[in-house]
């Protein structure tokens, strides 16, 4: 080109638009982009939602890479009067796809990047359309959802294979609609696989109003969960009730009896050779008996005081009507195969899920309780390899309660026994669905093994912290706008979705609603009448701790 002749102008690709910026720099995971302002004012008249809102914070963008197209995600911008354009942005690499004949759409996209493009490489609006290619589900089982911000129309799908076989998390701060999104996720899988087997813990009784019809409900009332489906070390929690030098005595103590008591069992008998954890049914007369036979024993080499601590809280809890959905007479039969079933849901019957609500369980046994029927879902896989069983779906409300990181811990195995399904859970066929409302009070690396994290707003620096690190480099520009989200909005990344995404739940009828909306003090406290009768009902149910 020789001096004066002027400037010819960059050939356009048949995009049906023109091009919002170039690049100016490019690293392994993301590039730095010039944007032009011009450009950008003139695209948010579009009548094409997706193109409008092209180069804003995290919106997608497109940039042609040889016979492709390589999507990013604009995670911020800044002013800058030394580059053309007037805006330079920074953007994370999502994917890319191939070009769709003609039309220059985004086809067949995948995760990951195989050609990086060069400076100077123009970059596009990404469509609606692009967007419909990006997130259709791609012939994997799907469940919808909700919808793709800021699309109106362009539905977000989870791949229920890939969420369940890596684990997930849903976070969210109180308030935000977590609880109503959980039971929608559910309620997507139950419809997708009526025969399915869902276990949920629910610590507050919220989910039984959303589940009555399409699961079975199981409380203090018709739990019945025989005692002696506890391993030693439950026994232990529920039992011993002291500390140091004198809890390793008494340790060894019941340990002996307990085994003692299993012998008697003619299933002992049968078995030939059992253990301590062995789940063999036995009187709690028995094992009372045996301990007062210990105790009278002249070489025993100790006092009787271990011996009395045990058999005292082995009373207790035969005694207060409180314990007997666990420590009745009644549940002494062989009933193992019968709850498991129950439990498990097996065989479903188009009633795929089983809420089990611990509100009614006393606060001293309730993580026992739910150690107990965690460790059986996992003992349960393990023993069943051979019979290819079906996969579980075990989904913990308030997780935080029961697998807290170590400054929280209290020693109780229900942590323990979370911990290992979390880690290897997915090899024997068991998803662990994780809900919490403090992401940074669980237990170190449980987060980091959920491979699909879905976050709703979050309120606390040290929460959105610890979910930034667990998440892939890929969606930190999505974090960032963590707690800028609306209630019943979230952030979707990892295995259970195409490329991170930001997406706005469906509205969830009002029979399918868990029973958690905030009470309306204006409204409750400008209306009276029947607080005398409903005062009486109350401490009804209070001295008979029912509900």
């Amino acid at each position: 080109m020789t001096q004066g002749q002027p400037r010819q102008p960059a050939p356009r690709l048949d995009t049906g638009r023109e091009p919002i910026g170039v690049i100016l720099e490019i690293s392994g995971a993301g590039t730095r982009i010039a944007l032009d302002i011009n450009r950008l004012g003139e695209v948010m008249k579009d009548g094409d939602p997706s193109v409008a809102q092209s180069g804003q914070v995290g919106s997608q963008v497109k940039i042609r890479v040889g016979n492709g197209w390589l999507l990013a995600s604009i995670r911020n911008q800044k002013s800058d009067s030394k580059i053309p354009g007037g805006i330079v942005a920074e953007a994370d690499f999502l994917g890319e796809g191939s070009e769709e004949r003609l039309t220059g759409r985004i086809h067949g996209f995948r995760r990951g990047v195989t050609f990086y493009p060069s400076p100077g490489a123009l970059v596009y609006p990404a469509t609606t359309e692009d967007l419909r290619q990006i997130y259709a589900s791609d012939g994997r089982s799907a469940i919808q959802i909700g919808n793709v911000y800021p699309t109106k129309d362009i539905r977000a799908g989870l791949y229920v294979d890939a969420l369940l076989g890596k684990h997930f998390a849903l976070l969210g701060s109180t308030g935000t609609g977590k609880s109503t999104s959980a039971a929608l996720i559910l309620h997507r899988i139950c419809e997708h696989a009526p025969q399915g087997h869902i276990i949920m813990i629910d610590p507050h009784g919220e989910y039984s109003a959303a589940f009555r019809n399409t699961g079975v409900i199981l409380d203090v009332s018709n739990l019945q969960m025989p005692y002696w489906l506890m391993n030693f070390e439950e026994h232990c929690e529920i039992l011993l009730t002291s500390r140091g030098d004198d809890r390793q005595l008494d340790s060894e103590i019941l340990g002996k009896c307990l085994l003692e008591a299993r012998s008697k069992n003619r299933l002992a008998e049968q078995l030939g050779k059992i253990t301590v954890d062995s789940p063999i049914p036995y009187l709690l007369s028995d094992l009372s008996n045996i301990l007062n036979n210990h105790m009278g024993k002249l070489d025993k080499g100790h006092s009787s005081a271990p011996y009395m601590r045990i058999k005292n809280k082995l009373d207790e809890m035969k005694g207060d009507p409180r314990y007997q959905f666990m420590f009745s007479g009644m549940l002494v039969g062989d009933t193992m195969a019968e709850f498991i079933s129950k439990i498990f849901r097996l065989p479903s019957n188009g009633r795929p899920i089983s809420i089990i609500d611990v509100s009614g369980v006393p606060s001293d046994i309730t993580s026992t309780v739910v150690a107990v029927l965690s460790r059986m879902v996992f003992d349960y896989a393990i023993w069943g390899r051979e019979e290819k069983t079906r996969p579980i779906l075990l989904v913990c409300e308030e997780a935080h309660r029961y697998v807290p990181s170590e400054k929280n811990a209290d020693g109780s195995s229900v942590g323990r026994i979370l911990s290992r399904i979390a880690k290897e859970g997915r090899k024997y066929g068991i998803s662990l669905g994780l809900i919490t409302q403090r992401p940074s009070d669980l237990a170190e690396g449980v987060l980091s093994q959920c491979g699909t994290i879905i976050s709703m707003r979050l309120n606390n620096d040290r929460d959105q912290a610890f979910v930034r690190a667990a998440m892939p480099e890929g969606a930190r520009g999505f974090l960032d706008s963590i707690p800028a989200l609306r209630n019943r909005e979230c952030i979707i990344c990892g295995e259970g979705v195409a490329i991170p995404i930001r997406v706005s739940f469906d509205d969830l009828e009002e029979y399918k609603r868990p029973a958690s909306a905030d009470p309306s003090f204006t409204e409750l406290w400008n209306s009276s009448g029947g607080e005398e009768e409903s005062v009486l009902r109350i401490v009804q149910r209070w001295r008979a701790q029912g509900r």
